[in-house]
C-alpha cells in the first residue's frame, strides 16, 4: 500500500482516481473555502476524497460530505478519513441523484471532463456557493466546435484570447442553468490553469437576481484578420473596421470574473503555494475588461520588435485607459482600449 501526502492529509489512492497535477487547484480551493468561512461543503465527485478532506482539516469546515458512485472509492474514503482522524459524511450515490435529494451550503464539482451534466442539479442543491472545474478545455477554447455546442450551448472561437473565452463560455452556461432555478451568480475567482478552467461562484436567490445576472450575457464579434474584437448584447455582427468578415462567439458571460476582496482573503491562507499566490495576485489586479490582446501577435503583425509588456500597460493607463496584465497569458494585455489604441501604445511604449 502506497501512501501519499498532500497538504495536511496522508492518504492511499489505490482503488480511486487521484491526479497529483491538480494539487494547485486543491490548494486554492482550500484557501477559498477558508476565506469564505464555509460551514457546509459537498465534494460531489470525490474519488480518493483528498479535496474534501483537505477542506475539512485545513479550512476547518465542520460539515463536509464526500460522495462517489464507486463503492470501492467510498471504502477508500472511509479508510482515509480514519487514517487522518476526520469526521466527514460519505455517501455512495450518483452525483445528480444526491444533488437533487439534498441541499448544501457549498457544492464543488470536479469531474473528469465537462461539468455540464451536473450543473442543473448542482445549481439546485447549492444554497450559497458553487465551485466548478472543467478539464475539457479543447471544446471550451474552440478546438472542438460541435462538442462545445452540445455541452455548453455556445459557439467558441480559436483566438489569441481563447483561454478567457473558454472560461466565459463555462460561466455563461452556469448563469443560464442557475437562472432557470431563479438564482443569480457572482464570480468570486475564475482562473484557467494548465489544462482546466476553475471558477468559484457566490449565489443569490430570486428571479430578480437571475434576471440581473442574465444582463451580463452576450457575444463577441471577432475579426480573424486584424484581431479586433467587439462585445455585444445580441448576435448582430456589424463587420470590422478593416472591412474583413467577422466571426461570432457566444452566448457567453461578459460580466466580472474576479472579486478582489475575496481573493485577498484567500491569499492570506495560501502560504505554501508560490505559483498559486502569484496567480491569485494577478487575478486580483486584472481590470474588468472582457478578453485580452496578445502582445507578440500584434508586434508580429506590425513587424516590430516586442518591447516590455509592462511599458505598454503603463502607456495605456497614462492615456486614460484601464489596463493590466492577465493570468490567462503571460503575453496578454487586458484593457478597455480598442485594437488601434493598443497598437499605438505598443508603438510608443
Amino acid at each position: 500500500m502506497e501512501l501519499v501526502a498532500e497538504g495536511a492529509i496522508t492518504f492511499e489512492t489505490e482503488g480511486a482516481f487521484y491526479n497529483p497535477k491538480m494539487k494547485l487547484n486543491r490548494d486554492i480551493g482550500v484557501a477559498m473555502a477558508g476565506a469564505l468561512g464555509l460551514t457546509g461543503y459537498l465534494d460531489a465527485l470525490s474519488a480518493s476524497g483528498i479535496r474534501g478532506m483537505r477542506v475539512c482539516k485545513e479550512a476547518g469546515v465542520e460539515n463536509v460530505a464526500l460522495n462517489d458512485v464507486s463503492p470501492q472509492a467510498c471504502q477508500l474514503m472511509e479508510r482515509n478519513l480514519a487514517r487522518n482522524d476526520l469526521m466527514c459524511t460519505v455517501t455512495c450515490s450518483n452525483a445528480n441523484v444526491l444533488l437533487h435529494e439534498k441541499r448544501y451550503q457549498a457544492v464543488d464539482l470536479d469531474p473528469f471532463g465537462t461539468p455540464s451534466p451536473y450543473l442543473s442539479a448542482a445549481g439546485r442543491s447549492a444554497q450559497q456557493y458553487l465551485f466548478i472545474t472543467a478539464t475539457d478545455t479543447a471544446p471550451l477554447c474552440g478546438a472542438h466546435l460541435k462538442s462545445a455546442i452540445r455541452k455548453y450551448k455556445a459557439r467558441p472561437l480559436c483566438t489569441d484570447y481563447h483561454r478567457e473565452m473558454g472560461a466565459r463560455i463555462l460561466l455563461g452556461l452556469a448563469a443560464r442553468e442557475l437562472a432557470r432555478l431563479d438564482k443569480g451568480m457572482k464570480p468570486l475567482l475564475t482562473h484557467v490553469t494548465d489544462h482546466y478552467v476553475r471558477t468559484y461562484l457566490g449565489l443569490v436567490k430570486g428571479a430578480r437576481a437571475a434576471d440581473k445576472c442574465l444582463e451580463s450575457m452576450g457575444y463577441v464579434e471577432h475579426c480573424p484578420v486584424c484581431g479586433s474584437f467587439f462585445l455585444m448584447d445580441q448576435p448582430s455582427p456589424r463587420g470590422c473596421h478593416c472591412q474583413e468578415r467577422t466571426l461570432l462567439a457566444g452566448p457567453l458571460w461578459l460580466g466580472s470574473l474576479q472579486d478582489p476582496g475575496t481573493i485577498h482573503r484567500a491569499l492570506e491562507r495560501l502560504q505554501s503555494a508560490p505559483r498559486g499566490k502569484r496567480m491569485l495576485e494577478t487575478c486580483a489586479s486584472e481590470v474588468e475588461a472582457p478578453m485580452y490582446y496578445d502582445h507578440h501577435s500584434i508586434c508580429e503583425r506590425l513587424n516590430i520588435t516586442p518591447g516590455k509588456i509592462d511599458d505598454v500597460v503603463e502607456r495605456l493607463c497614462l492615456t486614460g485607459h484601464k489596463a493590466s496584465r492577465t493570468h490567462f497569458s503571460g503575453l496578454g494585455i487586458k484593457t478597455d482600449a480598442n485594437l488601434c489604441e493598443v497598437e499605438e501604445a505598443i508603438k510608443h511604449a
